[in-house]
């Protein structure tokens, strides 16, 4: 009996040792799960730092739009950095053409009024470009030669300059008019009118334009 009492007894110390070591194995298994963790943990913040990063370059594309937006103001005051007044541009303008033919003139008159709509006063040149539409082609109109100078034209206000042309008296067809092309002065873009004089130009040898344009002023009193 007593040996099988030490037998059980040395059993029992076997077992229980066996369960300490069993234990201390699970606490290790916990504690890697933590460590696991902490490495997720890491990679998190080294991820949230990428988009701070990312914030920055925004930010830049930002300040870029912004300088964007600057420039476009500056253009669409009409004046440059120094404060003087723009050009005049052809869609600012309203454009329009009257017969100012007098009874008795030799000669026939056209003429023309640029009235300022764009919300701002704005510069004129000299001369505007005149062509004529005719059956046999464009035909240019030459400058006067009257000296004249740049002048500035009031929001809402009005100037007009003559055009001047020989009256068909030939009994003949002449030279048919179908339009009239002004392009205001130092400008591209041109308007394309009716022509307000008579139907015809008489017919010539070619040897230059029998049409005239005044300069900016020449016809009228601005409104």
């Amino acid at each position: 009996m007593r040996v099988h009492k030490l037998t059980f007894a040395a059993l029992a110390v076997v077992a229980g040792l066996s369960l300490t070591a069993c234990n201390g194995d699970d606490g290790t298994a916990q504690s890697d799960p933590s460590s696991a963790s902490g490495a997720s943990s890491s990679a998190a913040g080294s991820d949230s730092g990428g988009s701070d990063q990312g914030g920055s370059d925004q930010g830049s594309g930002d300040d870029s739009a912004g300088n964007s937006g600057g420039q476009g103001t500056a253009a669409g005051t009409g004046s440059n950095a120094n404060g003087k007044v723009g050009k005049c541009r052809t869609d600012e303008l309203e454009i329009t053409a009257s017969d100012s033919t007098i009874g008795g003139d030799t000669e026939g008159s056209v003429a023309v009024t640029l009235k300022n709509g764009g919300g701002r006063d704005c510069t004129l040149a000299a001369y505007a470009g005149v062509d004529l539409k005719t059956s046999q082609g464009v035909l240019s109109a030459k400058r006067t030669g009257q000296e004249a100078s740049p002048m500035v034209l009031k929001d809402g206000k009005s100037v007009s300059f003559g055009i001047s042309y020989p009256m068909n008296k030939s009994g003949g067809s002449g030279v048919r008019i179908t339009g009239l092309v002004v392009t205001p002065p130092n400008e591209t873009k041109s308007v394309t009118l009716d022509w307000p004089g008579a139907a015809t130009l008489p017919v010539t040898d070619g040897s230059g334009s029998p049409v005239q344009v005044g300069p900016i002023g020449s016809a009228g009193q601005g409104g």
